[in-house]
């Protein structure tokens, strides 16, 4: 489906490009549904040809452009997006596991993930160490925000925006004003407001045309956490391996040999719940768990969760040997240094449990070992 860009949002990015140095970091904000993801990956289009690579944060733990749910995410873009309504998944430059689909559960760990993030960038790519060297570039980041402004949600913003203190704000309205954000540098008190005058962008939502017709197609916000996931298991399997439906992917993991990883040599750490030690392990039967190594961890961090290397399918456990079962895209070199798993409310899709004619690879492994020595 084609995009309409409104005319006011093209000239907003062109005046975003065509800045003079040094390249921008954008802030992009505003109530949910209102277009930020859109607007964010239409500017990220026309920002790449000036710069041929930039840094996009994105801290949308229910619905982010280039990861799973339940991440926050740095991704270093170099192609075109060619789809603006349903970016695919991306390999991320560096990700947190808050193992939610809202900052809600955990909003000083969400921060802390998203600034720890932000320092990343600009220590590596916004910096410039020796400003003589030719090789030496430095990269726009575009911050994509989520939809909630209220409350907690709010509060996040501001402490978000004091920190990084973007070289622009873009606000995104939609026509119910007590939805959106209050217009100006709403961060800073008043003495601080005359000393930091930052530029502000403030954008109508592009839901409507001049002929009140839908341009951004609302979609179901599970769905397209479903697809995220799809997107990411499949990297378990080569490119020309023809998986196109849940049920291929389905059958593909019951399929596929799992990574055999002894209770002995990983700590598990459950972002969102106590768990009694006698039952940590079996809990894990069936889930998604981030993948971390917990060397990873910087002296400074207020949260102590590490970065992931990606994500995992706990397939099964096996309690007597100690054992258990992960599905993962991680390659096995990088994979020998994980010793932390991380448990959170992110749940395999149920389109991924339906696999007809063999038994759900997602159960403990007496019962199937029980299910296959009884079909032989």
């Amino acid at each position: 489906m084609e995009v309409i860009i409104p005319l006011d949002w093209a000239h907003a990015a062109e005046s975003i490009v065509s800045a003079s140095f040094p390249p921008p970091v954008v802030f992009v904000c505003g109530p949910k549904n209102s277009g930020k993801s859109t607007f964010s990956r239409y500017l990220l289009n026309a920002l790449l040809p000036r710069y041929g690579r930039v840094g996009y944060l994105d801290t949308d733990v229910g619905q982010p452009d280039f990861s799973p749910p339940g991440c926050v995410s740095l991704t270093l873009i170099k192609e075109t997006i060619s789809d603006l309504m349903n970016p695919c998944i991306r390999e991320t430059e560096r990700f947190f596991y808050l193992g939610d689909i809202s900052s809600k559960s955990n909003p000083e760990a969400y921060l802390d993930f998203t600034l720890r993030l932000y320092d990343y960038f600009i220590k590596q790519y916004h910096q410039l160490d020796e400003p003589n060297d030719p090789g030496n570039t430095v990269l726009p980041l575009i911050i994509n925000t989520p939809g909630w402004v209220k409350g907690t949600g709010f509060d996040l913003l501001v402490e978000m925006l004091r920190y990084i203190s973007p070289t622009l704000v873009v606000q995104i309205h939609i026509s119910l004003q007590s939805k959106n954000l209050p217009v100006g540098t709403f961060w800073l008190d008043a003495n601080q407001q005359e000393l930091h005058k930052v530029p502000i962008l403030v954008l109508d939502s592009a839901r409507r045309n001049i002929k009140n017709e839908s341009i951004l197609v609302q979609k179901d916000a599970r769905h397209m956490r479903d697809q995220r996931l799809f997107g990411y298991f499949k990297q378990c399997f080569p490119n020309n391996l023809n998986i196109l439906t849940n049920k291929a992917l389905a059958r593909a993991l019951a399929a596929v040999s799992p990574y055999v990883v002894p209770f002995s040599k990983v700590k598990v750490i459950h972002l969102h719940c106590q768990v009694p030690s006698s039952e940590i392990f079996h809990s894990l039967n069936a889930t998604i768990v981030g993948l971390a190594v917990s060397s990873d961890v910087p002296a400074k961090s207020k949260s102590k969760i590490p970065p992931c290397v990606g994500l995992g399918i706990v397939r099964a456990i096996d309690v007597i040997k100690g054992l258990l079962y992960v599905i993962t895209p991680v390659p096995f070199c990088i994979l020998q240094k994980v010793d932390l798993l991380l448990q959170g409310f992110i749940e395999i899709p149920s389109g991924f449990l339906r696999v007809h004619g063999c038994a759900s690879p997602y159960m403990a492994t007496n019962v199937l070992h029980k299910f296959l020595n009884e079909n032989l």
